[in-house]
């Protein structure tokens, strides 16, 4: 791979050829501010906050997707870029209510922190346009199109990432307008995940909190299906308020399912077992784990000897590790002697 040499704000920078300005300064560990870019989405360069002045160009470009070239000289942080990037929220903000004390996102918005970051106030009341065709609530999500700022995060999220087409953009009479198709959206949340604003907040936890009461941030393995999907539990006081996907993680770089994401309520259901139970005389009774292995091993034996080995038969759960499911098949191949397995994807 060909290597370029380049200067970002005064600084020796060596990055992969076609590589692009905003890529390159983030391997220098230079940070340039962004709100339509994400690192798994595809660059549309529209939100104009990651603008910088490329020693040669009349006006600056969009650093998301310009690439880099041998000998360019790039500034990130200038008067005139600061006032552009004042001048771009304010636009922004123009059309956005300015409701940051009951917003779900308060406190991880991206746009409020760009805000803060740019030291831009003064802004009037707004007069919020909805950039949605209209809005629409799940039993997962809901939407505020009021609070769009037209990223297409989520439009980007659902079609290129996800596969799924159930958001659409087109061109509305005051810039891109988002569009619901129900009929093929699975709820997987990659949306809420990828949007920068509230426009798309979470609505199944019948709990209340703020983003900052987040105690913990608890890496784990989704537990329903062998691919092993990594999530990032949100907890506070000991309890899961929601889980997203870990951006950047094998396999599945941040995504979920809408069981992965949102199927985490049997953790404290009442109904959920904590012993094992064995059965007598028509009753269920709580007994220790070594009790009922010894039972099972106990029957399975007298089945094998009253009727063979292929008398039993073995279903793997798919919420199982790969791992554990080999030594299932294993179990009943080398051990019990038959053939008789098979896997459930269901559970």
């Amino acid at each position: 791979m060909k290597m370029v040499r380049l200067t970002i704000d005064g600084r020796d920078v060596l990055a992969p050829e076609e590589t692009t300005i905003l890529r390159a300064a983030k391997s220098a560990g230079i940070r340039i501010p962004t709100l339509c870019f994400h690192e798994r989405l595809k660059p549309i360069g529209t939100c104009g906050m990651c603008v910088v002045e490329v020693a040669g160009n009349p006006t600056p470009v969009a650093s998301c997707e310009t690439p880099v070239s041998d000998g360019m000289s790039v500034t990130t942080r200038s008067d005139r870029l600061l006032s552009m990037r004042q001048d771009r929220l304010k636009a922004l903000l123009a059309h956005h209510p300015l409701d940051c004390p009951i917003c779900d996102k308060a406190g991880e918005c991206e746009l409020q922190d760009l805000v803060y970051e740019h030291g831009v106030t003064g802004v009037e009341s707004p007069a919020p346009t909805s950039k949605f065709a209209f809005p629409y609530t799940t039993t997962f999500l809901k939407s505020w199109p009021e609070r769009c700022v037209s990223c297409l995060r989520c439009v980007r999220g659902c079609t290129d990432v996800q596969g799924h087409c159930a958001l659409s953009a087109s061109e509305g009479p005051d810039g891109p307008l988002v569009t619901y198709d129900e009929a093929k959206c699975t709820s997987c949340g990659e949306c809420i995940q990828l949007c920068p604003t509230g426009a798309l907040v979470e609505k199944k936890s019948g709990l209340r909190w703020r983003n900052w009461e987040i105690q913990e941030k608890i890496r784990t393995t989704c537990p329903y299906c062998g691919v092993g999907c990594q999530q990032l539990l949100h907890v506070k006081n000991g309890k899961i308020l929601k889980v997203s996907g870990v951006e950047g993680a094998e396999p599945n770089q941040g995504r979920l399912c809408v069981k992965g994401r949102y199927g985490f309520d049997f953790i404290y259901s009442e109904e959920r077992l904590k012993t094992p139970l064995i059965r007598e005389n028509g009753r269920f009774r709580e007994a220790s784990f070594d009790e009922a292995l010894r039972l099972v091993a106990k029957r399975f034996k007298e089945i094998i000897a009253e009727s063979g080995p292929d008398a039993l038969a073995g279903v793997s759960s798919s919420r199982s590790i790969n791992e554990d499911s080999y030594q299932m098949q294993k179990l009943f191949r080398a051990v019990i002697g038959t053939n008789n397995i098979d896997n459930c994807a269901r559970t």
